[in-house]
């Protein structure tokens, strides 16, 4: 009986609860990814920005063709920077998250023997 507990905790602890960590790490990624929405911020990179833009006015006058234009150009070039921020910012937590979940992991696999290392030396302090 108690072999078959045995057999059971190690099912569950190696084959079962690795893939559970996975999808949990999956999803905490997918929401990282989605909360920085940095697929967003791609299509949209070069829109202004908070959509504030000027409009040409009728006929043809240079001065106002030209300060129409240097301020759209400004506005794209400023959302620009800003998404560019914003992107760095998510592929970098992005980055943090896979190697504390790869870290965690590693922990989670590894713990088993953790436990009977630290039993073991407890038993030894007591002698």
């Amino acid at each position: 009986m108690q072999s078959l507990l045995l057999l059971h905790y190690v099912k569950w602890h190696y084959l079962n609860a690795p893939r559970e960590i996975m999808k949990g790490w999956g999803n905490i990624l997918w929401f990282n990814f989605n909360y920085f929405s940095v697929p967003l911020l791609l299509q949209t990179f070069f829109a202004p920005w908070r959509k504030i833009s000027w409009d040409y006015e009728k006929g043809f006058d240079i001065g106002v063709y030209l300060f129409t234009f240097s301020s759209n150009l400004i506005s794209r070039i400023l959302g620009a920077i800003v998404r560019s921020f914003l992107i760095a910012t998510g592929l970098a937590v992005q980055l943090v998250l896979l190697f504390l979940g790869g870290l965690l992991f590693l922990f989670w696999l590894v713990l088993p023997a953790m436990i009977a290392a630290a039993f073991i030396y407890g038993i030894f302090l007591l002698f």
